[in-house]
């Protein structure tokens, strides 16, 4: 028991240090904190982007000559894709919750005696409110076929009329989708450099071979490295939070603590790749530029700007080891949606795979400088 806390006194004695040569100096306390502050802000007042590629299911209870003409022109336009076809209205919800669909379009049964009797026929389309810009494109694209529909219908037609929900984002405001992304990718940013960052300062400074000469084996190293690591990744990602939540209002539905612990397994596995690469550079240098190599294609890849399922089948799977993508799905699904754990738990199976892969890694590569 006394060597067990003899133990757990020499990781927080190198703990204490980290975070000592982290917080030391005032302009690397501004430069953990303001730059997220900053980029949280500035993406949430200016960052937009639209898509053209909409998955989209059906549920089509009336199957009359008006429906099937409607979808023929729906799916002619080159712009959505029929992923399903629904039999039944509690598919909406599977459809819209896995990803699935973008949108669906209900039509009721009574469509087309409507439109034979010359009343308006209404038509629903829910939207995934997630991707709201996307969402909002795609109603208002819909809509203009509607009306090019009822166009050929004749002027003495009532016509059908479009009636819109959106799910998780009743609004449709891109900020909704942007920002909770956010929690995660502006503090991977810093937490990867300054993991990266760990072993090469002491290397420079010289004091890394004095680490060597202590009792902590690697593996002790590699604790006493990550553990402040992802200790100010968790508080960046809290101020960007408190920032989304308290100054741009957009509400917490789901849990907070499946919130964080989606984040502390998100923030492990960006260490471990970060003090991969600390272990593997000789000078502060090389770190920040193998990190800034890498930070772009993390980005690219992680379905921030566009959804994965629009890329190429090489790069899709090429997302799998890029641990933001999995770290913004679980801060967005339990942000706006409210999911549980086990809607989320796949996406922990992979952050939980890279951190088990990285981790051992740093540390290996810990023990082959020593030899």
């Amino acid at each position: 028991m006394s060597d067990f806390i003899a133990l757990l006194a020499q990781i927080a004695a190198l703990c204490r240090k980290e975070l000592l040569a982290l917080l030391k100096e005032p302009s690397s306390r501004a430069i953990l904190f303001v730059p997220a502050l900053m980029q949280a802000l500035l993406f949430g007042y200016g960052a937009t982007y639209d898509l053209n590629h909409v998955p989209y299911a059906v549920l089509d209870q009336s199957h009359g000559k008006a429906s099937t003409e409607l979808l023929a022109r729906l799916d002619g336009t080159g712009v959505f894709e029929r992923k399903a076809n629904l039999v039944s209205p509690r598919q909406i919800a599977t459809a819209i919750d896995g990803n699935d669909a973008l949108m669906v379009v209900s039509i009721p049964a009574d469509f087309e005696d409507k439109l034979a009797a010359n009343q308006p026929s209404p038509l629903q389309i829910i939207l995934d409110g997630r991707n709201s810009t996307t969402a909002a494109s795609a109603g208002a694209y819909l809509s203009s076929i509607v009306g090019s529909y009822n166009q050929s219908l004749g002027g003495g037609q009532a016509g059908i009329t479009v009636e819109r929900r959106a799910w998780f984002n009743p609004n449709l405001e891109a900020r909704w989708n942007i920002m909770p992304a956010l929690i995660a990718a502006l503090s991977m940013l810093q937490t990867l450099l300054i993991a990266a960052l760990s072993v090469a300062r002491e290397r420079e400074q010289g004091t890394f071979d004095q680490l060597l000469v202590t009792p902590l084996t690697p593996m002790q190293i590699l604790v006493g490295k990550a553990l402040p690591s992802i200790a100010v990744g968790l508080v960046q990602s809290t101020l960007i939070f408190l920032i989304i939540r308290f100054w741009f209002h957009i509400p917490l539905v789901g849990s907070a603590w499946l919130l964080y612990l989606g984040l502390f397994t998100f923030t492990g596995a960006s260490v471990g790749i970060g003090l991969s690469i600390s272990a593997l550079s000789l000078t502060m240098q090389q770190a920040m530029l193998y990190t800034f190599f890498l930070i772009m294609p993390l980005m690219l890849l992680s379905g921030l700007l566009t959804p994965v399922r629009n890329m190429p089948a090489v790069l899709q799977a090429a997302t799998y080891v890029n641990p933001l993508r999995f770290g913004m799905s679980i801060v967005r699904r339990v942000y706006l949606e409210g999911a549980g754990f086990g809607d989320v738990a796949t996406d922990f199976i992979p952050l939980l795979v890279i951190a088990a892969v990285t981790l051992p890694l740093a540390a290996w590569l810990f023990r082959h400088r020593l030899s």
